[in-house]
């Protein structure tokens, strides 16, 4: 049958699914910046460009490959693919991120993002001038063109809410600090890049705005991926009862931008 050929009626239609695969993650010895370790959890800061856990594109070195080879293998909670893993972040975006051990700590700390009682901070370099501080509290889904993409234009969809406060205004572009109330996938950078401040280096939702002004898109092409740190997390240690904190500095790439921008590299 050809791709073009298109169902009538009375057709009848005969599908072989494939046999399931088996997949197992393999341990790798990849290198891990760990904040905070205890037999309960671990607090890490993950680098950018690796990915959080494998995928049929990424198989190996993901962020899940390199837990398992630090934990011997005792990691088995929370899904096929994804031991331990509470939330996640973009592939190119850097920053804290808390892992479970256990299956109670590993539903509680989930719940803690459900209920929205973590502390998230981050740092973004966006394009543009923005205001002092503000919020932008929008519905939030799939984009209805790109399904590969996210809107906060749609109809229907889920509450999305973001604060900002203004750190810094830089040539052409504003250092801010980013709160989230909400955790939508690509929130901060769907939300800047609809109210037209794309996070510079964004290669999804940026590239346009970056025309615009030659040194800016080049500052952005050197730093490869959108400057968007997650700089602080805070939360509830489930088996402790402690409230921690841990933060961090941007990593270099995103830190040579910045210096670019305010003319001192």
């Amino acid at each position: 049958m050809r791709a073009s050929y298109k169902l009538r009626p009375g057709d009848r239609v005969r599908f072989t699914p494939p046999p399931p695969s088996v997949a197992q993650d393999l341990a790798e010895a990849l290198p891990l910046d760990i904040l905070f370790e205890d037999e309960h959890l671990m607090v890490l800061n993950k680098p950018p460009g690796m990915v959080v856990h494998p995928a049929t594109s990424h198989q190996s070195g993901t962020l899940v490959n390199a837990l398992l080879h630090h934990c011997g293998g005792q990691l088995a909670i929370g899904g096929e693919h994804r031991p331990g893993i509470v939330h996640r972040l973009d592939k190119d975006t850097s920053g804290v991120m808390v892992v479970a051990k256990t299956e109670p700590v590993l539903v509680a700390l989930q719940q803690q993002f459900h209920d929205h009682t973590l502390t998230r901070r981050y740092l973004a370099l966006v394009v543009g001038v923005v205001a002092e501080s503000g919020t932008y509290r929008t519905r939030f889904g799939r984009h209805p063109q790109d399904r590969k993409k996210f809107s906060s234009r749609v109809k229907g969809g889920k509450t999305a809410v973001t604060h900002w406060t203004t750190l810094e205004r830089l040539r052409g572009a504003t250092l801010i600090e980013v709160r989230l109330e909400t955790g939508r996938t690509h929130q901060i950078r769907v939300h800047f890049a609809d109210h037209g401040h794309p996070v510079v280096g964004d290669p999804a939702y940026g590239r346009a705005r970056l025309g615009r002004d030659p040194r800016l898109a080049e500052v952005a092409a050197q730093l490869g991926r959108q400057a968007l740190h997650a700089r602080v997390l805070g939360f509830l240690h489930p088996a402790t009862q402690k409230q921690l904190e841990f933060s961090t500095l941007p990593p270099e790439d995103m830190q040579q931008a910045l210096a670019q921008l305010r003319g001192v590299a």
